[in-house]
This record gives C-alpha cells, structure tokens and sequence, in this order.
C-alpha cells in the first residue's frame, strides 16, 4: 500500500514524487509513458526572465527541475 499516489511525471509529478520520497513515505508515480519520465517535454511552457527565477526557486526548496531539464538537452540546437 502507498501513502502517496501521484499521477503524471512530467515537471510537479516528479518534484512532488522526489519530495515525497525524501520525506520517507511509501510512493508511486504513474505516468503514461515511462520511458519519458523526467524527460521535462513542457520546459519550454516556463519562458522568458521568468523562467530562471523560478527554477532557482524550486532548486532553493530541494527541486530538482533544473538539473533534469539540464540533462535533457532541451537548449541544444543541431
């Protein structure tokens, strides 16, 4: 049995899921797609001066949509 259910992994379904965890409750995190959890396909929605605020923000309170959004790729041209 979970303590917590989340449903979506896309940026607030994987920091509520990693905050959950670190709080040592039992969680699930369901997601249509696995293979596209925290690939972060909605970071470009977040744009603008606006952006980096709030990604520090999130990072200042143990977020963690920084460093995946990083990791995707998402600001690289070919």
């Amino acid at each position: 049995m979970y303590e917590v259910i989340i449903v979506g992994g896309g940026h607030a379904g994987v920091e509520a899921a990693i905050a959950s965890a670190r709080m040592n409750r039992k969680t699930a995190l369901f997601t249509m797609n696995t293979d596209r959890i925290a690939t972060m396909p909605c970071n470009p929605a977040i744009g603008g001066p606006a952006k980096g605020i709030v990604v520090r923000e999130i990072e200042a309170l143990g977020g963690v949509m920084g460093k995946v959004a990083d990791k995707t790729a998402l600001q690289f041209r070919m």
